[in-house]
């Protein structure tokens, strides 16, 4: 189209792009190490009855938004509720989440770009354990490395999402999707012949009931929600390319279902490589960064497969910002009359010069100290940085409200004729119909509700010991 607003060539394309967007660093970083921060298996089964009663159920509401007005996310909600409706604050809320997020996103992507050059350049091997280890902090000490390699992957994502809809979005995401899925398999065989497979497949699947938390489900719920891009109109954009008829609920299920798999494969391929070189599970948010190189260094063939692994992590990490800088970039184009190139480059720009805070929000600055005041200004008495604020913003606020309006807009405030309509046309699926009403009415607030105010801290206050 004239103003550069596009449609999916193919109903594949649509799949593999949504799916792209919902794989991410939230699979194959973070389901990893939240599985062996909460014990493994039983984390693992409440995180797959929370996709399926929560996560699912929103992932078909969001399409339903965009596919049923065409539009990205504030015109979506100008259209289906009105010009002046208070609805439209969610609109803003998508829109204004997906630019904060990717901000600080291309940060921990522009990581993985620079493992991805160390695995090529300079094997692991023959480092100790402890340098390895220190290589980490010192990249995120390192204000001036975090932000070239930001800005290195901010021009890869604008020039994809600059090419339009289908030549740029969908083609890219053809080729990454399965060059992700043959990556991870790769990874697999690697897992199954030089990892202890047996004990990973032991930590990842069976339940220890003795770990049981109550905080692990909270754990689990949150993460169900945020892997499936929920909440940030990412799904609301990309539905709105597709034609009215296209299949709303076998689609969802099968991008909910290519997610999901994503995010079981990455751990039982982490963990036996991980337990073969004597490493623990439980290593937090560093389990990807610090710990698995270590592993890579004292396996066989961990000079060859270092770099499959973190090239994997980068292009999970690439399909997941086009979508986040789509939903920016689509704004301008529905509701400024913007061409595709002038909201891309700009959306992209700002994100770009955005991000650069978060890049030296660990450590030295990049501009002399006045840029890194700037940076320090923000830190709150707990020690956060601006990238800590910002994750906690999005994270543990914008995101559970963005998915508990959706819940409701969807099933309250759209009608049953056009709900229902929508929800069954080209779907012979459509028996689930009223399942899925009554999930989003009543399941998914008090679901996303519990993680917003444990997020807050709420329970924490009666726990004693400050955990939620």
């Amino acid at each position: 189209m004239a103003n550069g607003r596009g449609q999916w060539g193919s109903r594949l394309g649509f799949i593999l792009a949504a799916a792209g967007s919902a794989v991410g660093l939230g699979n194959i970083w973070s389901f990893p190490y939240r599985t062996g921060e909460n014990g493994g298996g039983l984390f693992v089964i409440v995180y797959l009855l929370c996709v399926a009663l929560i996560g699912l159920p929103v992932m078909m509401a969001e399409i339903f938004i965009g596919r049923t007005a065409q539009n990205s996310p504030v015109g979506a909600y100008r259209k289906l509720a009105g010009p002046r409706s208070p609805w439209l604050g969610l609109g803003w809320l998508s829109v204004v989440a997906a630019f904060i997020i990717l901000s600080f996103y291309s940060v921990i992507a522009g990581w993985c770009l620079h493992y991805t050059w160390l695995s090529v350049t300079t094997t692991f091997s023959g480092q100790t354990p402890d340098e390895l280890g220190a290589a980490f902090g010192s990249l995120v000490d390192n204000g001036g490395l975090s932000s070239f390699w930001h800005a290195i992957f901010m021009v890869l994502t604008i020039g994809i999402v600059v090419a339009g809809v289908h030549k740029g979005i969908e083609a890219c995401s053809k080729v990454l999707m399965p060059a992700l899925f043959i990556c991870m398999l790769v990874l697999l065989v690697y897992a199954v012949v030089k990892g202890n497979f047996g004990e990973g497949l032991k930590f990842v699947f069976a339940p220890d009931f003795e770990k049981f938390e109550w905080s692990s489900v909270l754990a689990a719920m949150g993460q169900a929600f945020f892997s499936l891009s929920l909440g940030m109109g990412a799904l609301i954009t990309y539905g709105s390319y597709l034609k009215q008829d296209d299949d709303l609920v076998s689609t969802s299920i099968t991008v909910s279902a290519l997610d999901t798999s994503v995010a079981l494969l990455a751990a039982i391929i982490l963990f036996p490589i991980l337990f073969a070189a004597g490493q623990s599970p439980a290593q937090g948010p560093g389990l990807v960064f610090a710990t698995l190189p270590i592993a890579f260094s004292e396996m066989p063939g961990g000079a060859v497969f270092a770099p499959i692994f973190f090239l994997l992590l980068t292009f999970a990490a690439l399909t997941s910002s086009i979508s986040l800088l789509e939903v920016a970039t689509a704004y301008f184009i529905d509701e400024r009359g913007w061409s595709r190139t002038k909201a891309t480059l700009a959306t992209g720009g700002a994100i770009l010069v955005l991000g650069i805070p978060s890049a030296i929000s660990g450590g030295s600055a990049l501009f002399g100290d006045g840029m890194k005041a700037l940076t320090d200004w923000i830190y709150t008495g707990d020690g956060k940085s601006w990238f800590d604020t910002l994750v906690d913003l999005t994270f543990n606020i914008m995101l559970p409200l963005g998915g508990l309006g959706i819940a409701m807009f969807v099933s309250w405030r759209v009608t049953n004729a056009a709900r229902e309509e929508g929800f069954k046309v080209g779907s012979r699926l459509g028996q689930l119909y009223w399942g899925w009403v009554m999930l989003l009415r009543y399941v998914v607030p008090v679901a996303v509700l519990t993680v917003l105010l444990n997020a807050l801290g709420f329970f924490a206050m009666f726990s004693g010991n400050g955990e939620g």
